[in-house]
């Protein structure tokens, strides 16, 4: 099982050219037995980025989200991965959102897929890139 950061999901849904080799070889290994996911937390990002025009889509949010997660796993929100979000150090990025994600990926013992530099720095979580 590998963890995707919101904007790793957005790519490989509509600029998979801007993937790593690394990061679309261990998802297309991942999707052939099912073992993608998310943080519930990704939906809501997508839903702010599809009302605010961020990533286009035809239909409602709903049917967006519904679009970019189907096959995937969500990963619930429990209380070790909020006190995991504390969890980080200085330089981890501040955003909630991120830190409940690595948060996630840090709970479940899986690695987490994601472009964003700071994240990848962290010493504390297995990352793809």
């Amino acid at each position: 099982m590998i963890l995707l950061d919101t904007h790793v999901l957005a790519w490989l849904q509509q600029e998979p050219r801007r993937l790593s080799r690394r990061a679309e070889a261990a998802i297309r290994r991942s999707q052939s037995t099912q073992q993608l996911a998310v943080s519930v937390i990704t939906l809501v990002e997508l839903a702010n980025m599809f009302n605010r025009g961020r990533i286009r889509i035809p239909g409602s949010v709903e049917s967006g989200i519904r679009r970019f997660v189907n096959g995937i796993t969500l990963m619930p929100l429990s209380l070790e991965i909020a006190a995991l979000t504390t969890s980080f150090p200085p330089d981890f990025p501040s955003d909630p959102m991120d830190r409940i994600i690595a948060a996630t990926a840090s709970a479940e013992g899986i690695p987490l897929i994601t472009a964003d530099e700071r994240i990848l720095a962290c010493p504390l979580l297995k990352t793809i890139w």
